[in-house]
């Protein structure tokens, strides 16, 4: 499938998809969002892709957020898809991880997009900002429920009253990244981070985010628990569980297939 906003390339189980606007530091408008979330719906429904990587075209920019030329002029008239911001910041349903390998700045809906994924990884360049309140609007593509969810609420309040930025070692020390790595280190080592969870159990991985998901939606512990106990029924009805269990007895690496 041809792409105007992005790229994509499949490696293996591994798909790496580029936003593609380097001239407008990757920012999103209505038809990128669109796109982007035609690209999820379809890594969620390949049963060969079990990982994605996504990163930035350019050396500046990961994603500058809501393109507001566009928001101004017009441009966003088809709105935003039901998946929200880059087709991910309302998406619960996909039980596919993804790795954000922020190559440089990530403002506003650039970092909301960072915060949907799974795993950040951070160029030393990379700079992260929730600066909506500084032209009127606010973080509502859900950086405000997850930056404080994932940071604690008063580092993110002082981050979201005043809009200022942080560099990337800021944001590691926050709890903002998983890791920082060198610039050109940034996209190797989100493959290989892919490439280690494409070495265990597919299900087991969807399974996990599957409660995970659940997780986003009830901050009910007995009720998230009774739900872990439902999917980890359905878990050891797959293939995968069965072929774990026989890898472990057999002293071998267990060949997954993703059922």
């Amino acid at each position: 499938m041809s792409h105007e906003f992005i790229t994509t390339e499949r490696r293996g189980n591994i798909l790496i998809v580029t936003m593609n606007r380097p001239e407008v530091y990757n920012a999103v408008h209505s038809d990128m969002h669109h796109e982007m979330s035609g690209c999820w719906d379809a890594f969620a429904a390949d049963p060969e892709l079990w990982v994605a990587v996504l990163t930035g075209a350019g050396d500046k920019a990961f994603c500058a957020g809501n393109d507001l030329k566009a928001t101004a002029s017009g441009g966003n008239s088809r709105g935003m898809p039901p998946t929200g911001f880059s087709g991910l910041s309302s998406r619960f349903d996909l039980e596919k991880p993804i790795i954000a390998a922020v190559n440089g700045f990530a403002m506003g809906g650039g970092f909301e997009t960072a915060l949907s994924c799974d795993i950040i990884i951070a160029s030393e360049h990379a700079k992260f900002a929730l600066p909506e309140v500084k032209v009127g609007f606010f973080a509502a593509a859900s950086g405000v429920q997850r930056l404080s969810r994932y940071i604690g609420r008063l580092a993110a309040q002082e981050l979201m009253f005043t809009g200022r930025t942080i560099e990337a070692h800021e944001a590691l020390r926050l709890g903002c990244c998983n890791e920082v790595v060198p610039h050109e280190r940034v996209l190797p080592r989100a493959l290989e981070l892919a490439e280690q969870i494409c070495e265990v159990s597919p299900s087991s991985v969807k399974a996990t985010k599957r409660v995970l998901n659940r997780m986003a939606v009830t901050e009910s512990l007995p009720q998230n628990l009774e739900y872990s106990r439902e999917v980890q029924r359905d878990l050891a009805r797959t293939e995968d569980f069965s072929e774990g269990v026989r890898a472990f007895v057999e002293k071998r690496k267990p060949n997954w297939v993703n059922r």
